[in-house]
């Protein structure tokens, strides 16, 4: 199935083409619109005109994470704030999240591309989809829950956690297709084991996975686990929120729905944009946002885009799973972590050191966080209660910080092993 058959199996040059021209009127939008990007086209020497189809894009400049940072938490809005009807973020660097708008005009977009990925999953409007993303500022939960609405199926918006409900729910609704991180989902199959639920209960025939890295091994797991058929979906906050691409039955690589947004691969050290085929960091340009309108977005994400035709029949360019970052964010449980997230709260309190390590394990197919700090000389005490409180502190400090939860262990001084290099801040036994 396919839902939208003239975008999706368009011949490359007509894509080409119309990608041209929204990129035409995106440059302009944000050259009238955004002084930021006004202010970096002409340090460029680049006006809106001098752009008049694909093959200019690459005389563009990037944008990244820093410079939302740089303008939190409105100012790279293209449009007044009276178009503006929602507002999503995700965590930074620093205790500011990153923030991005939507026009009713960008939810319908996003709905739009929702619907041809639940599509190319199988999902039909006689569906019932449990959607056990989380719900709120997080852009997970309602991008599934609006693109199923959009395509006509039921919806069960339950948010993540409370497995007890999520299991009587899916029992008793009938759920037929589960949309979560793969983490939980591999979670919710142990526990269907594990309270020992009759099999035919169970009606579940796809699940739709994503917001964190998993492997092959993990895939072939939740499929045996749950009985369906396990669909990857990527997408991020700054470009939209999931359904940037979708796999489809082939499973030979995500379809990217490239008439909203242009993909490159880059080399990350220096910028020059690679071939197809070749390894590199995955760079977007939104062309057809309208509150925020990003110019070749550098997710630090890396994989590879390869644009045969697909077995399925689309022509949409795919990309493969991506196989690190080049940054050092973590995902753990859908949310990004920095270390350097970490390291700002331990600057601000007086009794610990900036020598820390974050240890991230899976843990029946849960990522957990340990996060071990220095303590200094002199509060390091053989007072237990001292300590516990201390490590309270530390810990309430941090989840305010990250939003999810972590386990904090407090080292003896100089325990932490120092490097003449970069520090190793970060021990991930999750093999992804």
């Amino acid at each position: 199935m396919i839902w939208n058959q003239h975008i999706e199996t368009m011949d490359r040059e007509e894509m080409r083409t119309l990608q041209g021209e929204r990129l035409q009127n995106m440059v302009e939008r944000i050259y009238n619109n955004v002084p930021f990007y006004r202010h970096k086209l002409q340090d460029q020497g680049i006006e809106p005109g001098d752009i008049t189809s694909i093959d200019h894009l690459h005389h563009l400049p990037f944008t990244t994470k820093q410079d939302l940072r740089d303008n939190y938490p409105f100012s790279l809005f293209a449009v007044p704030q009276d178009q503006v009807v929602r507002l999503h973020a995700s965590s930074g660097t620093t205790g500011k999240p990153t923030v991005v708008g939507y026009t009713q005009r960008d939810i319908e977009t996003w709905s739009e591309v929702v619907a041809r990925s639940l599509t190319m999953a199988g999902v039909t409007r006689s569906d019932i989809i449990q959607v056990a993303y989380g719900y709120g500022l997080f852009t997970g939960g309602l991008g599934l829950h609006y693109g199923a609405e959009h395509l006509g199926a039921s919806v069960i918006p339950i948010s993540g956690g409370n497995t007890q409900k999520q299991l009587q729910l899916m029992q008793d609704f009938g759920s037929t297709v589960i949309a979560c991180t793969p983490s939980y989902a591999a979670f919710l199959g142990e526990a269907i084991r594990h309270e020992q639920i009759d099999p035919r209960q169970i009606k579940l025939k796809a699940g739709i996975f994503g917001a964190e890295p998993w492997t092959e091994e993990m895939r072939q797991e939740i499929q045996e686990l749950l009985g369906i058929k396990a669909f990857d979906i990527y997408g991020l906050s700054e470009i939209i929120g999931p359904g940037v691409s979708m796999e489809c039955p082939a499973q030979q690589g995500m379809h990217i729905f490239e008439d909203h947004f242009i993909p490159e691969i880059i080399n990350p050290d220096t910028g020059e944009i690679l071939p197809y085929g070749q390894l590199g960091e995955l760079v977007f340009t939104p062309v057809s946002k309208e509150a925020l309108p990003l110019l070749r977005y550098r997710t630090r994400d890396l994989t590879r885009l390869h644009a045969e035709p697909c077995d399925c029949g689309r022509t949409l360019v795919r990309m493969e799973k991506c196989v690190g970052r080049s940054d050092d964010m973590l995902i753990i449980r859908g949310v990004n972590v920095f270390p350097s997230q970490v390291e700002s709260v331990l600057l601000e309190m007086n009794e610990t050191t900036p020598h820390y390590q974050l240890i991230v394990n899976r843990e029946h197919n849960l990522d957990t966080l340990e996060i071990q700090v220095e303590v200094h000389d002199q509060f390091f005490s053989d007072e237990i209660a001292d300590l516990e409180a201390l490590q309270q502190r530390i810990l309430h400090n941090i989840q305010s910080t990250l939003g999810i939860s972590a386990r904090v262990k407090l080292v003896e001084p100089r325990s932490i092993e120092r490097s003449a290099g970069k520090a190793q801040r970060v021990i991930d036994n999750r093999n992804l």
